[in-house]
């Protein structure tokens, strides 16, 4: 009797642990939206601030060309993906373009229209098997695949020739933790040709 009473306990414990390990892992995923990053543009000392002109990719002052996203991108906050121009710019509320860079896309490009950020990782493996950080998906096409934002944490592009059919659109690591902080969840993203 005593024997059996104890596989009873062990059982219960093990299933208990079980339950924690499940709970925590859960919560673990659910704060991904939550996870605290670091500033995209950090002042240099404590008094400078920030001079509220739109920056490229390299952080300096953007070609006032290169501010204005395209004609017929939408209103209001948003993120505009130009596929022709392989560039994105990060817009606010108030039509200004707060960042602008250049991308590197995949296999499959989203079609022009628009869309809403649906999920985001602040890590992963690509569909091209890389470790990525700070993706923001957006949409997915009828055979499935899906589009989204991300930077390879090795610093690599995807293969635009891959057999393998890929949505990723690739992003330096600095324009990553731009885009994780501006694209939150529903953002709009509009894709233009």
């Amino acid at each position: 009797m005593a024997r059996n009473s104890s596989g009873v306990v062990v059982a219960g414990l093990t299933a208990g642990a079980l339950a924690a390990v499940g709970f925590l892992a859960y919560q673990a995923s659910a704060a991904n939206d939550k996870r605290p990053v670091r500033p995209v543009h950090a002042a240099a000392s404590p008094t400078a601030q920030p001079s509220g002109k739109a920056k490229d990719d390299k952080g300096k002052p953007m070609d006032p060309d290169k501010a204005a996203p395209p004609a017929g991108s939408g209103t209001g906050k948003r993120v505009v993906y130009a596929l022709g121009q392989k560039r994105v710019w990060l817009v606010g509320a108030d039509e200004k373009a707060t960042r602008s860079f250049t991308v590197a896309p995949s296999s499959v490009s989203p079609a022009p229209g628009a869309y809403t950020v649906t999920s985001r990782d602040a890590t992963g493996t690509g569909s091209d098997g890389v470790p990525i950080e700070h993706v923001v998906r957006f949409g997915r096409d009828a055979t499935g695949v899906v589009f989204g934002f991300s930077a390879a944490v090795d610093g690599s592009s995807p293969d635009p020739k891959s057999p393998k059919k890929t949505g990723a659109i690739r992003e330096t690591p600095a324009d990553g933790r731009a885009m994780w902080e501006f694209a939150t969840r529903n953002t709009k993203i509009m894709v233009v040709g």
